[in-house]
């Protein structure tokens, strides 16, 4: 389960950044095409969480889709696995270009409210 040392990664980062402070809420940006479970970043994120300054704060993920880039028409689908074929030429040209992503895009603490 990858998704354990990624969350403890996440807390690691988050924590640091509070100086301190404690956290509310975390928002989490998980592309589908990147292999993560948000069910078990969930459940990582509560047992990684307890004894720091995240300890009860509400975790959202928003996940975002793949898009890939067909290098032989220039058409950008939304794609739904890595491979493929393009849906508007044929071609199996398809390049990621999105959805494989993991980043923390905000965080609340106490002092922000």
């Amino acid at each position: 389960m990858h998704e354990l040392g990624i969350t403890r990664s996440v807390v690691s980062i988050v924590s640091e950044r509070a100086q301190g402070q404690k956290v509310l809420r975390v928002t989490l940006e998980v592309g589908r095409l990147s292999g993560m479970l948000p069910e078990a970043i969930r459940f990582c994120f509560d047992v990684c969480s307890r004894g720091t300054v995240l300890e009860g704060a509400t975790l959202q993920i928003v996940e975002t889709e793949g898009r890939g880039l067909c290098t032989a028409c220039g058409a950008e689908p939304s794609i739904t696995a890595p491979l493929g074929r393009c849906p508007a030429c044929g071609e199996p040209t398809l390049r990621m270009v999105a959805g494989t992503e993991l980043k923390i895009k905000e965080m609340e603490t106490e002092s922000c409210v």
